[in-house]
């Protein structure tokens, strides 16, 4: 996973007003959690921000009153209309530290025409290095057919990640199309009538 390096201010104003004020000029609020200490509140460059978020779980190298320290990107809400970064929540790590993050799944391959490949987790819960987070997690198809599926157990994990999931939880299958059961249920309310005809 890449390292992002981006530099901070401390904020002294608080409240909407000031997050406003911030975001006008560019900067992004922001809260760093750390291990115990008092949760401190600065600004990052907006752009530089959006950039980060582009990545899950972004690992950010930052630089704060001229010392530098690693944080991990906990969450972030959006304005839902304009889609502007409005705040961003950051927790400090420290190398060797593990955490429990979601990573997305990513599908590779395909299945045999005439299905689908069902994803019952976009996202799977794991336990890593701090520093060492997936960006994402493979579940492999090769032209597999109806019925086959992929449990937790089967995905291929990079080295000192675990997953925070029992091995036998179902991931991923493949199913039949929707065109394909739609024909099935128009087949199945013959069946009564040719019954009758029997008799």
């Amino acid at each position: 996973m890449s390292v992002n390096k981006l530099v901070g201010e401390m904020r002294t104003s608080f409240g909407k007003g000031a997050a406003r004020k911030a975001r006008a000029a560019g900067r992004t609020p922001a809260v760093i959690y750390g291990h115990g200490s008092e949760p401190r509140h600065i600004t990052l460059p907006a752009h530089e921000v959006a950039l980060v978020l582009r990545y899950k779980n972004a690992i950010i190298e930052l630089t704060l009153n001229g010392k530098t320290e690693t944080v991990l990107v906990k969450s972030a809400s959006k304005d839902v209309v304009t889609q502007v970064i409005e705040h961003i929540d950051l927790v400090e790590i420290v190398k060797g530290e593990r955490v429990h993050v979601e990573v997305p799944v990513h599908v590779v391959g395909e299945s045999q025409s005439g299905t689908v490949i069902d994803l019952e987790h976009k996202t799977l819960k794991i336990e890593a290095d701090a520093t060492a987070i997936p960006e994402y997690l493979e579940v492999v198809f090769n032209k597999e057919g109806l019925g086959f599926h992929v449990t937790a157990g089967d995905i291929k994990l990079p080295a000192g990640v675990k997953l925070d999931l029992d091995s036998h939880e179902l991931v991923a299958s493949v199913v039949g199309t929707g065109a394909g059961a739609s024909e099935e249920a128009e087949a199945a309310p013959a069946a009564p009538a040719e019954a009758a005809k029997a008799e």
